[in-house]
């Protein structure tokens, strides 16, 4: 066996699970379940048969994982949160053949005790804020809060929200643990650039990008403002009809060794950025 189990779990036969995996305290995978490697499962996580995770996922205490969730790699289940797979279930009625397929993409976040609605797919390293309900797909890198959730703005890999950079000006934060050095004068890789449309992770100093979409990617009011303070300044009515893209690194690539390990806590960064309201998710 080439994963650790803790001794009051249980793993039917018949389950995949990779190299490297932790399978801590009462939880149950259940035949045809597939687990890849380097994954962390806490304290009483329950894994239907028929659900494919993939590697270094990350599932806190108390979150059941139902047949027809698909987890890709590097995401991040909060505990206690609650994934679904069936939208209209009743006692009387066996669905059994009807489960709603729910696809959590590469890096994601679901903060503790949010719920997700089946049928949804989570985009590449959104961030679901502690507490909020999603009934619909949400967008790569979008920050999402509240019942029923709505996006607030954009978060970085590293977890941070991201503030503009104004045209003209690649000022990038340099920081002990990134290789981004680009000059205050230096013009980014892509020209002619609206303000506003050019967003920096403090963290990592990697630049993303602020793209139309071909269609819209949330389903905001067009005249909903950005309640988000540090968004102000973007000048953007709602998130219609916008992607997020990363300039320095492909979204399907894996972080650099030396930015995979933080050096600097949360509330120092905001302490930093003078942050007035920070999203929560877990630990």
């Amino acid at each position: 066996m080439n994963y650790f189990k803790h001794e009051s779990a249980y793993v039917d036969d018949g389950v995949e699970i990779g190299e490297g995996t932790k399978i801590w305290h009462f939880c149950h995978i259940q035949k045809g379940a597939k687990i890849g490697e380097r994954c962390v499962l806490g304290q009483n996580v329950n894994v239907d048969g028929g659900t494919v995770i993939g590697n270094n996922v990350k599932i806190q205490n108390n979150v059941s994982v139902y047949s027809g969730v698909v987890i890709e790699d590097d995401a991040f289940l909060g505990p206690s949160c609650v994934l679904t797979n069936v939208s209209n279930p009743r006692s009387q009625i066996n669905r059994h053949s009807l489960y709603e397929k729910t696809v959590i993409r590469r890096g994601a976040t679901i903060g503790a005790n949010a719920t997700i609605v089946c049928g949804v797919t989570l985009g590449r390293y959104c961030f679901i804020a502690a507490g909020s309900v999603v009934t619909k797909d949400v967008p790569d890198y979008a920050l999402m809060m509240g019942n029923p959730a709505r996006q607030k703005g954009w978060m970085s890999r590293h977890g941070h929200i991201l503030r503009p950079v104004a045209a003209g000006s690649a000022k990038v934060r340099k920081c002990e643990s990134s290789k981004v050095e680009v000059a205050d004068d230096e013009q980014p890789d892509r020209v002619n650039h609206p303000p506003g449309t050019i967003l920096v992770c403090p963290e990592s100093g990697y630049r993303y990008e602020l793209r139309q979409a071909a269609a819209p990617a949330v389903d905001v009011p067009e005249t909903r403002q950005l309640d988000c303070p540090h968004f102000r300044t973007l000048e953007l009515s709602n998130f219609r009809n916008l992607s997020l893209h990363c300039l320095d690194l492909d979204e399907e690539a894996p972080l650099p060794p030396e930015l995979t390990k933080g050096r600097k806590s949360y509330d120092a960064f905001k302490a930093e950025e003078g942050d007035a309201e920070t999203p929560k998710a877990a630990k």
